[in-house]
């Protein structure tokens, strides 16, 4: 047998289907359809781990998804609302699931959180744990991104070093969960012994991204499931190489780094395929659907390579990416109840940033929000730097231990700045008008901003609205940020620009204060914060 390639993938091509376009609508049972092909497809399984992403990407349906895999698999009853085919096509094999939520640097998901997404059979499940042979555990691990990583290998200086113009010239770690590692094709055992291979399906939607410029892929692994190093490394290569010269491009230079450690790591040594989807606005109201918002499934795709994410990105780009003919003065986008947290709500800033004018404004209408960071260490630090430009932001960072190593926190704040361009008016639903000042933002009462902005009566896209002096004024509305992108074409960057690196120019160094985990080949979770007191891990 082939060293290159896992067992079932020499005899299965790479991309199993690529459905979409525009003006498509794949209905539920389309979906389950395809998706339990596609598992058919594989044969037989004793193990499937799935890493959906979590309640960030609710709109997504991988939590839908997810829920077709455990009923086809007969590891949950199916439910009744979920596909509504006439066949109940299940598996002959009743493999053992675990469910991984790729959290990154996000908080894990909350009980409520899980049975909204993935459904109550999924949520009240209880499995036998393997360590002591109880029955009440749940399929669902959360992923602690400090603590539960193995380093698989490196991406080269050079590439890292060209990525950063320069500013780190350390290898790049690619990280992975512990778990996600151990499914790796084991093929020095028994020849008599014919159990299939672990089987790992990463789940996610596709969209343009502020990091990566197009989301999932290998970044549900190497960021989703990934570990601090490696992952305050990847938010600090976007911040420094600019978000107009990323947002909204596939190819990019922190994603050739995780091309090649995917190609180098995981395709020889995991059986791993992408179910990958493109969700847009509906073009009906008459949809199978009553969860999703007003949004529905453009585009499936799956495959084993980059080949299902190419294809799911050319699509996005033609659903997802919204070009303006003219810059918005003023801006007024909502969060809904995804967003908790600044660290999760400026969105709103990353993907409308090309678009708003000189001098215009932003007003983020935030019911959910209640805090800056998504854990005590992070949130700390957006209180203490706030959003005030690159060049404070970096000017704090050469004078601060825990910001240099806690990169992924540098990037957050320079991609939330609006670097004195336009300005942000917050208006939480659960921050005071003190704390948000506090980090930079201008402050708005949120009922009042609700009466001025009626999000039921909004259409996305152009309004206009009646001043207090009697004059029209004009406003553009986005009621679901993570849908897209928004630019105007004199901001949207060719790749030669500078961008942010002309800001830039301290030297950086990813890896001090830090003591490898067990197994992590030197540089996995922290063993100890590098600072305690403000900054415990």
């Amino acid at each position: 047998m082939s060293n290159s390639q896992p067992p079932h993938q020499e005899q299965q091509p790479a991309l199993f289907c690529s459905i979409g376009s525009p003006t498509t609508c794949i209905s539920k049972q389309d979906l389950r359809e395809t998706v339990e092909k596609f598992l058919e497809s594989l044969g037989a399984r004793d193990d499937v781990l799935l890493l959906p992403p979590d309640f960030t990407r609710f709109h997504s349906q991988a939590g839908t998804i997810t829920r077709f895999i455990s009923e086809y698999y007969n590891f949950t009853e199916r439910e009744e609302d979920a596909g509504g085919s006439s066949t109940r096509a299940t598996s002959a094999s009743s493999p053992s699931i675990q469910i991984i939520p790729a959290l990154g640097t996000h908080a894990p998901m909350k009980n409520e959180q899980i049975e909204l997404m993935f459904g109550s059979n999924l949520a009240n499940k209880k499995t036998c744990n393997r360590n002591d042979d109880s029955s009440d555990s749940s399929p669902f691990v959360v992923h602690n991104w400090r603590d539960d990583v193995v380093t698989i290998g490196f991406a080269p200086e050079e590439m890292v070093e060209k990525a950063t113009h320069g500013m780190v010239r350390e290898k790049w770690p690619a990280q992975l969960n512990k778990l996600v590692w151990e499914k790796r094709i084991q093929r020095e055992s028994d020849s008599s012994k014919s159990n299939p291979q672990p089987l790992v399906l990463s789940i996610g939607q596709v969209v343009p991204h502020e990091v990566t410029g197009m989301a999932n892929y290998n970044k549900n692994l190497f960021v989703g499931v990934g570990g601090v190093e490696a992952i305050n490394l990847s938010h600090f290569i976007g911040a420094v190489h600019g978000m107009e010269k990323l947002m909204g491009r596939g190819n990019n230079p922190l994603r050739e780094i995780l091309n090649y450690s995917s190609s180098k790591y995981l395709e020889p040594q995991l059986d791993l395929w992408y179910i990958l989807t493109v969700m847009g606005p509906s073009s009906s109201q008459d949809s199978d659907d009553d969860q999703n918002d007003g949004v529905e499934m453009k585009g499936l795709f799956i495959g084993r390579d980059v080949q299902a994410y190419d294809l799911a990105c050319d699509l996005s780009l033609k659903v997802n990416f919204n070009l303006l003919e003219r810059s918005p003065k003023k801006m007024v986008v909502y969060l809904n109840e995804e967003y908790h947290s600044t660290w999760l709500g400026n969105k709103s800033i990353y993907r409308t940033r090309m678009a708003i004018d000189d001098g215009g404004e932003l007003i983020v209408l935030a019911p959910w929000v209640e805090t800056f960071g998504e854990d005590d260490c992070i949130d700390s630090l957006i209180r203490k730097v706030g959003y005030v430009g690159t060049p404070e932001i970096m000017k704090a960072m050469e004078n601060d231990d825990e910001l240099k190593s806690n990169l992924s926190a540098v990037a957050h704040l320079i991609h939330g700045s609006s670097e004195g361009r336009f300005s942000v008016t917050y208006c939480p639903g659960k921050l005071t008008k003190e704390e948000v000042e506090s980090v930079g933002y201008k402050y708005s009462d949120l009922e009042k901003m609700k009466q001025v902005y009626n999000i039921e009566t909004l259409k996305d896209g152009w309004n206009t609205r009646i001043d207090e002096d009697g004059s029209e004024v004009e406003f553009y509305y986005i009621s679901n940020p993570a849908l897209g992108l928004w630019a105007h074409p004199s901001r949207f960057e060719e790749e030669s620009d500078t961008s942010n690196a002309a800001q830039i120019n301290s030297d950086v160094t990813i890896s001090s204060n830090q003591e490898a985990s067990d197994g992590s080949g030197g540089v996995g979770g922290w063993k100890k914060p590098p600072r305690k007191p403000d900054c415990a891990l």
